[in-house]
């Protein structure tokens, strides 16, 4: 039994909070303020969210543009680089050829030039390429792992890679008749 339940106890009012009538409501003006306060309270936050957005993108911005152009200088050196480092290539071509030229036909001078600087290309083509790791000892290729070794990997793009759907064997909507065996079936004799 509570105290609330014995009839010989007198019933007082429960003290109210500030702003609040007697049945425990707030007052309309209290609402009210709590109301504005909350609009006023979200106003303020979404306008300071937005200020610290714009300016954290406009820095974001300057940063990139000026790495950017840092980048673009760069680039372009290289690019000015590379092409000298061409015209210094063919200049020191010609000069050999020139040189051979002095004991051999003119024909012939270049035609040793051209097979020197093929090599020359192929020699940096395969230091290039990353290495390939040997078998192991004791491990023997099996024909399955030797043809897959012949067959070069397929280019980017071609059919039946990720880049490019699968062709189908046979076009939509023809159908091939049921493969037949080449004996002939027990109820045929």
């Amino acid at each position: 039994m509570t105290a609330s339940d014995n009839p010989h106890r007198p019933q007082v009012p429960p003290t109210s909070a500030p702003g609040t009538g007697a049945t425990g409501l707030a007052s309309p003006e209290t609402a009210l303020s709590d109301a504005l306060s909350q609009v006023v309270h979200e106003a303020v936050r979404a306008s300071l969210h937005e200020s610290v957005r714009s300016e954290l993108r406009t820095q974001l911005r300057a940063e990139l543009a000026d790495v950017a152009r840092k980048q673009r200088r760069r680039a372009s050196l290289y690019a000015t680089a590379g092409a000298f480092t061409l015209y210094a290539g063919a200049a020191a071509a010609l000069t050999l050829g020139l040189a051979i030229a002095v004991g051999l036909p003119g024909w012939v001078a270049g035609l040793i030039v051209t097979a020197l600087l093929a090599v020359v290309a192929v020699v940096l083509r395969n230091a290039a390429r990353p290495a390939k790791s040997a078998p192991g000892p004791g491990s023997r290729p099996t024909s399955e792992g030797a043809a897959e070794a012949a067959v070069p990997p397929a280019p980017r793009g071609a059919p039946g890679t990720a880049d490019f759907p699968a062709v189908p064997a046979t076009p939509p909507g023809v159908t091939t008749p049921p493969a037949t065996s080449e004996s002939p079936s027990p109820r045929a004799r």
